[in-house]
């Protein structure tokens, strides 16, 4: 899989994201000069989840530093009712059609329920073709401490991983639901211990959701790697979304942190519907909209039916 890259023309890449870290970057620890990070280097990073090819190159077009092939793929998209069915080969297919979308944002792709949770080496074949065949740039793995060996295994493969943790939906039932994590003090420390877990075994950064701010706020500046969240409060590294729930495409229960930007399921119901109308109506097509013959060959036609 050919992927479109050229570090020098504004494309984002792994160190670039980690460079981000609030309060720490690349640059300031190789340097003993004590200069302040730069501008660009403390600006908040902005993640967005995409699927498909149209919606990629819009969402690229607009910014974004990190495009998130995400497993809620599976319910956004594909109907499942959790993201657990969803499959390689699903993930493969919609990856590569957002590779095709993608020039300049990081692109990264979550690994499936059951990709990874079975041998390690398994695991890594299966993440190597997520950047060889799909065109990622890296791969999400759900989990903290009980991870840290195969992040640690795909980091030695050379295949960038971003952690996640906290409510970590792959692990549902296990959580009884979709319910915020952390808000105990054996749960909070737990969930510190999985951010320094996934740290150590070389993430470049970590996906922080459903968690209470001010633990989102006490990992965000205990990690060096920049912390992304989702529902985990405004002090993390940057933030991330699912486009449909921002863009008003979710069906069913939208999370509350989840802030709506447009509403273009509303919009696709008006428009189909004015459509609709229009057939049924005989307004659709217009003869603006009809093609024409020439008028020699329209009087041989006419000329034709009437003999």
């Amino acid at each position: 899989m050919s992927t479109a890259f050229d570090a020098g023309n504004g494309k984002i890449t792994v160190p670039d994201i980690v460079s981000r870290k609030s309060g720490t970057s690349f640059s300031s620890r190789a340097s003993s000069s004590g200069n302040s990070q730069s501008d660009s280097e403390k600006r908040k990073i902005v993640c967005l989840t995409a699927y498909d090819y149209p919606t990629a190159r819009f969402v690229d077009e607009a910014g974004v530093d990190v495009v998130l092939v995400g497993d809620s793929l599976g319910m956004v998209v594909l109907g499942y009712e959790t993201t657990l069915p969803l499959t390689m080969e699903e993930m493969l297919h919609h990856t590569r059609a957002v590779r095709r979308g993608v020039r300049k944002a990081l692109l990264v792709a979550d690994m499936p329920y059951g990709s990874f949770h079975g041998d390690k080496s398994e695991a890594v074949r299966n993440a190597v073709r997520v950047v060889k065949e799909a065109g990622a740039e890296a791969v999400k793995i759900e989990g903290g401490e009980r991870r840290m060996d195969l992040i640690a295994q795909l980091v030695e493969a050379e295949i960038p991983v971003m952690g996640h943790i906290g409510l970590t939906p792959q692990s549902m039932h296990a959580f009884g639901g979709f319910r915020v994590q952390g808000k105990s003090m054996e749960a909070a420390e737990q969930l510190l211990r999985d951010a320094r877990a996934v740290e150590a075994a070389g993430a470049f950064s970590v996906v922080v959701e459903s968690v209470p701010r001010e633990l989102a706020a006490r990992i965000t500046s205990e990690l060096r790697i920049p912390t992304i969240g989702i529902g985990a409060g405004p002090e993390c590294d940057g933030q991330i979304l699912v486009l449909h729930d921002m863009i008003g495409l979710s069906v069913g229960h939208t999370p509350k942190f989840a802030r709506r930007y447009a509403n273009v399921g509303e919009a696709i119901r008006n428009a189909v519907g004015a459509y609709a109308d229009d057939v049924r109506e005989g307004r659709f097509p217009s003869d603006e909209e009809s093609y024409h013959l020439s008028s020699e060959v329209r009087e041989r036609l006419l000329a034709v039916r009437r003999s």
